[in-house]
């Protein structure tokens, strides 16, 4: 039998050595190329090798795929694997009544129970009555499937992963070739373990296809997507392509300088592969010594960029208020982590935005745009090298944990279609005794211009003390130091001429209610007006990406509204901002779990605020 569903909820989950972040990376990749929407959560321990069988080991992924378009992996899953006792324990309390739970019975024993705190089996003793739940040693079914291949028990067993992989391609009608040729080139240099993988695939697939277990193979159909072409992209992997676009489109050489932090390094792991175009990567031996070498590449011509975490950003602020005096192009890249300090290094937050805007001493300031879903951070790394370029300054792009390791698909964008980069580099004055002024600046942008070394008659100095704000000289001067604070403020403020209005999005036209949102609220707050709307409720949404400045319409926007509502992950910070700024009386909602906005309560509260407004 074969059943038809619009869209599935998948989450794998066991110990961070079960390879659950494998399994859920390549059923993701087969149900994009099958044509479906997709977005994802990986979820994992910060530790390297967390303690097996334990709660805190246990590392999940969780998909969610769909014949339409999605903005969110989902709330809570349709259907949990369960590779163990704690994976069970952990992720049950997110499982709806009547949800499916496939179980690997393997490791059901009192010792491993007791381990977590179950005294009993809940197997057994009715813990899983309100479940559809399958009972499967998939350890010994996949031990037994690649019995012949001279294995180790303990090596025999890993393969489990795959099993389970195959029994999920045949439940949901997923392609396997891809899985396939995936394994034959990850593989290639260890045949045992490329043949003993696949064998524990096609048994998976064959097991589903041929037990009274799984009678009914479920089918979500393709979405309808634009057209084009597509490929699976996470937010790090598209910061590091928008990078390299933006350095092609200025003509620039892409210089990046890192210190691998949780959740960022990945972008340093894809530049690093990418010296074929022209990119240089140097990992540095500290987070300061990461932005100095950026901005020092800025300096001699280059496109500099650092990517960081939060906690790297409170070492990189001397450097990047450094690049703020010496009014150098550098694109910072801060991928928000749960905090403060170590915090919560594989668990997502939004609480760096008041770091993002004042985190300088001095009179610092700084544009700040942020991306709202993973192939955004493409179209918003751009848009940072850009503003970088136009007005000299460094730029903070904001990403955050769930962006940086969750994928969707992404339209690949045409190259010839992105706007060119202007890097108007200086041009030292003709022989006829005209002087080089380093600060002299653009009329409209109020820029200064890039004189990289080297180029005979743009000699200049440039340094951590203040500017002449003419001839770059050091100098004390009150009145001239009040000048250049205005100046670099005026700089910033300015570049709201290239920011488009802030756009509402209120299809009925008479919505009381405004929901604001930043990064990545984007998704959970349009899945859940989406929601509402089908329902009836009148809400109306709008997205900021540029947070410094903002839009030139944000008080205009607001005060159009009675009531509005920031939800975000954190305290409160940019609804304390937009207070502050536009004098409007907005209801911060708050969340900080290191996990993404939940929608199943965002919408209950957004009905509860709707009612409340109607009651007045």
């Amino acid at each position: 039998m074969t059943k038809q569903l619009e869209r599935v909820v998948i989450r794998f989950a066991g110990d961070s050595g079960d390879g659950m972040q494998l399994t859920g990376d390549r059923f993701t990749a087969e149900a994009a190329s099958f044509g479906n929407d997709i977005a994802t959560l990986p979820n994992f321990p910060a530790e390297i090798r967390a303690p097996q069988g334990t709660l805190p080991g246990v590392s999940s992924f969780q998909l969610h795929f769909a014949n339409f378009d999605i903005v969110t992996p989902g709330d809570t899953p349709d259907v949990l694997v369960a590779m163990n006792p704690a994976a069970l324990k952990v992720n049950l309390p997110d499982m709806p009544k009547g949800s499916v739970i496939l179980v690997d019975t393997h490791d059901f024993k009192p010792r491993a129970l007791k381990r977590i705190g179950w005294e009993s089996n809940p197997l057994e003793d009715g813990t899983l009555s309100n479940y559809t739940v399958h009972e499967l040693d998939l350890t010994g079914l996949a031990q037994g499937a690649v019995e012949g291949f001279g294995l180790s028990r303990k090596d025999a067993s890993r393969s489990k992963n795959m099993f389970a992989l195959g029994l999920l391609s045949w439940m949901y009608s997923r392609p396997t070739e891809g899985t396939e040729r995936f394994l034959a080139e990850k593989f290639a240099g260890k045949p045992e373990i490329r043949d003993s993988n696949t064998a524990a695939f096609r048994a998976g697939f064959a097991y589903g296809e041929t037990t009274e277990a799984f009678a009914v193979q479920v089918t979500v159909n393709p979405a309808p997507m634009p057209e084009g072409r597509y490929r699976q992209i996470t937010g790090n992997m598209a910061t590091a392509y928008g990078l390299m676009a933006a350095a092609h489109k200025a003509g620039l050489e892409l210089f990046l300088g890192s210190y691998p932090i949780t959740p960022a390094s990945d972008i340093l792991h894809e530049l690093s592969r990418r010296k074929d175009v022209g990119v240089m990567t140097f990992q540095a031996e500290d987070e300061i010594a990461g932005v100095a070498a950026a901005l020092g590449a800025s300096f001699a011509g280059a496109l500099g960029v650092t990517t960081t975490s939060g906690p790297g950003m409170a070492l990189k602020s001397e450097t990047i208020s450094l690049g703020i005096m010496t009014e150098l192009p550098l694109v910072v890249i801060n991928v928000q982590r749960s905090g403060p300090s170590t915090g919560m290094p594989t668990k997502t937050e939004q609480a760096d935005l008041l770091q993002s805007i004042y985190g300088r001493h001095g009179e610092a300031p700084m544009p700040v745009i942020a991306a709202q879903s993973a192939s955004d951070c493409f179209d918003t790394a751009v848009e940072a090298a850009r503003i970088a370029i136009k007005y000299r300054t460094p730029v903070l792009m904001l990403s955050d944990g769930y962006l940086a390791n969750g994928a969707e698909p992404w339209k690949i964008p045409d190259l010839d279609a992105i706007e060119p980069i202007d890097p108007d580099f200086a041009v030292a004055p003709n022989g006829d005794g005209g002087e080089f002024f380093p600060y002299q600046r653009d009329p409209e942008t109020l820029a200064r211009p890039w004189a990289p070394p080297g180029v005979s008659g743009l000699e200049h100095r440039v340094g951590g003390i203040e500017k002449d704000a003419l001839t770059g000289n050091v100098s004390y001067d009150p009145d001239n130091h009040d000048t250049m604070v205005r100046t670099r403020q005026a700089k910033i403020d300015g570049i709201v001429r290239d920011i488009p209005d802030l756009r509402v999005e209120d299809p009925s036209g008479e919505a009381k209610l405004l929901v604001v949102g930043w990064g990545s609220s984007y998704g959970p707050i349009t899945a859940t007006a989406r929601r509402m709307r089908k329902a009836g409720y009148k809400i109306a949404t709008t997205h900021l990406r540029h947070l410094n400045p903002m839009p030139a319409n944000v008080g205009d926007v607001l005060r159009a509204y009675q009531h509005v509502i920031v939800p975000e992950m954190n305290l409160g910070q940019l609804a304390m901002l937009l207070r502050a700024k536009y004098l409007v009386d907005v209801e911060s909602y708050s969340r900080v779990r290191g996990l993404p906005l939940s929608i199943g309560e965002l919408e209950e509260d957004l009905i509860n605020a709707i009612n409340a407004l109607e009651d007045k």
